[in-house]
């Protein structure tokens, strides 16, 4: 008895261990239609590796992160990201970063980074930042949200796929960098999402997602189409 309850006690700690080891990777990109065929493929999961033997220094290199960005926009923000789209070396590494500029009151508006958790470290300036959490398995409960003010060296954590903002309260430019876990993140920008998307999302939708009046959903929609215009 001794000897099969032995048995059975290693099937199961085995079988829990492939269980726990048998997924897939992460995505990196926002999706991956298959094809049956290798030669009808025009983009992977990643990208296709460059031959080792004509891999050079000048493929782990990028400069250009001690440039300001132009934050003439509407947000009084910008983003100069270094992923893989940037930084070939990144490839299959699962890191990247970017720098982040902010106009006296601008703001780097609610998004998500689908695929990583950035870690942001704030080197000049005074900002407001904070994400949301998910929705809770109680509907009696509400989305909690976590915010701190930062100072220049003060890191703050977002974690993947949550809903996220930095807001420059002082009246002087700010400037942060961030770590992501992904050589390509993504960034879902929430707003831009809503109510630019190409085509439209059905306005009735939106009023009644939001419970305002649908006049309201056609105005911000004029908004965000007019910004392409």
């Amino acid at each position: 008895m001794k000897m099969e309850f032995g048995l059975c006690t290693s099937f199961l700690v085995l079988s829990w261990a492939l269980v726990a080891y048998a997924s897939d990777p992460s995505q990196l990109q926002d999706f991956c239609v298959a094809v049956p065929d290798a030669q009808s493929a025009v983009f992977v999961n990643g990208k296709f590796c460059k031959n080792p033997n004509m891999v050079v220094a000048e493929d782990f290199l990028f400069k250009g992160l001690n440039k300001v960005g132009n934050t003439s926009n509407a947000v009084g923000s910008v983003v100069t990201p270094v992923n893989v789209n940037q930084l070939a070396g990144l490839n299959t590494l699962g890191v990247s970063m970017a720098r982040l500029d902010f106009a006296p009151y601008g703001i780097n508006p609610p998004h998500t980074h689908p695929r990583a958790t950035e870690a942001f470290l704030l080197v000049e300036g005074t900002l407001y930042v904070g994400f949301v959490t998910s929705n809770p398995a109680d509907p009696n409960q509400r989305n909690k949200l976590f915010t701190k003010y930062l100072n220049p060296g003060d890191v703050f954590v977002f974690p993947q796929g949550l809903i996220h903002f930095q807001f420059n309260v002082g009246k002087t430019k700010a400037v942060a960098f961030a770590s992501f876990g992904s050589q390509n993140p993504g960034t879902i920008t929430i707003a831009n999402a809503v109510f630019g998307s190409d085509p439209k999302i059905n306005p009735d939708v939106l009023a009644r997602a939001f419970q305002v009046e649908k006049n309201i959903i056609d105005y911000l929609q004029a908004q965000f189409w007019s910004n392409y215009n």
